[in-house]
């Protein structure tokens, strides 16, 4: 039985996008026809924006779980040891408000400058900076916080009371870092006119949250211990 064999078909090399030239015909280059590079920048999946608020259900999880445990745990202790909290740790809760502000202010200006505003001559970056300073205040602050804790003769193994203040504490400080992260790389893209809006957004909300949180937190301390 004969077999037939087809020939393959003929491609034209003249049909086929055109990978080096802009526009939105391009396999690799996303830049739109009209050349505005800060539109396409201004794009961000949907993965993105709401991932963040994944990241926060689980911090909120976390933080609920070690609330469910001291009120446990104080409830059926009889070595409980209740201490006053170090002064230093309201200085810190201003600075972490006083960063929200910073933020805030840093993000309207930024969304201005990518929309072509020039209210506003001055770098954007500055209130990111400021911002960034203050955090980095704050993590500093709590150390001192814990070495007036230690100061006392209360460490993380001293008492059930102490242990929960230096978990809580620090977990929300090692939170707080990683949103300095995110500030960093913030100023980096804006640097390198590279920003998305939308991560601007979500490490600000990110950046709110571990504000909300800590009032939270030292509101819980203040109660409980």
């Amino acid at each position: 039985m004969a077999t037939t064999v087809h020939e393959p078909p003929q491609i034209d090399p003249h049909r086929l996008p055109d990978q080096g030239t802009s526009g939105n015909g391009g396999w690799r280059n996303m830049v739109p026809a009209d050349g505005d590079l800060r539109v396409a920048l201004d794009y961000s999946p949907p993965p993105s924006s709401t991932g963040i608020w994944v990241v926060l259900f689980a911090i909120t999880m976390m933080f609920a779980a070690f609330t469910s445990a001291l009120i446990v745990r104080k409830g059926s202790s009889l070595d409980w040891r209740t201490f006053s909290l170090p002064s230093i740790l309201y200085f810190n809760t201003l600075l972490l408000l006083a960063s929200s502000v910073t933020l805030e202010v840093s993000r309207r200006r930024v969304a201005a400058f990518m929309g072509g505003s020039k209210s506003h001559p001055e770098s954007p970056a500055r209130w990111l900076y400021i911002t960034l300073f203050l955090g980095l205040l704050f993590v500093a602050g709590q150390y001192v916080a814990w070495s007036q804790l230690s100061a006392q003769g209360l460490y993380l193994a001293t008492n059930p009371s102490s242990s929960f203040f230096y978990v809580l504490t620090a977990t929300h400080a090692l939170h707080v870092l990683g949103g300095l992260g995110g500030l960093i790389y913030v100023i980096r893209k804006l640097s390198k006119s590279a920003l998305r809006r939308n991560t601007l957004v979500a490490t600000a909300r990110y950046w709110h949250f571990m504000d909300v949180l800590w009032l939270y937190l030292i509101l819980l301390l203040w109660m409980k211990l």
